[in-house]
């Protein structure tokens, strides 16, 4: 007596099949926003971390406009030897890695107060770092 394979065949189709369905509707399910974070977790340079941690933030309001608190941050983080690695100019976020050696996360907010006053706030997960990197960009920001 012969034996049929192809029920086996079109079972394991149907379920491989059932499995893409399923896999399609989580991914929908969950939104582009959950599988942007889970990439950028994969390859370490997620901003999650950062972004919670902003309730614990040290925060200074300084006399510039958002534009130039924007880019004045960014260069004082370069002189001081971070290493950028995410950055958001619309949503006012500089990540950084303490040094390209330390790769401990700080994230820099530039939040407008006014036509000609922004606020900067430094998170992150470290508060040794989280001070450090404030202390340094504030300094940096009062002289320039």
């Amino acid at each position: 007596m012969k034996k049929n394979n192809k029920p086996k065949i079109i079972y394991f189709e149907n379920l491989t099949n059932s499995c893409l369905l399923i896999l399609f509707s989580l991914v929908l399910i969950s939104g582009c926003t959950c599988m942007k974070e889970a990439g950028r977790c994969i390859f370490g340079v997620s901003t999650k971390s950062l972004e919670e941690s902003r309730k614990d933030a040290i925060k200074k309001t300084f006399n510039y406009d958002y534009k130039t608190a924007f880019s004045k941050s960014k260069a004082s983080l370069k002189e001081m030897g971070c290493y950028i690695y995410a950055q958001d100019y619309k949503n006012g976020m500089i990540a950084v890695y303490v040094s390209s050696e330390d790769t401990t996360p700080v994230g820099i907010f530039v939040k407008e107060i006014g036509s000609v006053n922004t606020q900067i706030e430094v998170s992150g997960p470290s508060s040794y770092a989280k001070e450090i990197i404030a202390e340094k960009l504030f300094a940096g920001l009062e002289i320039k």
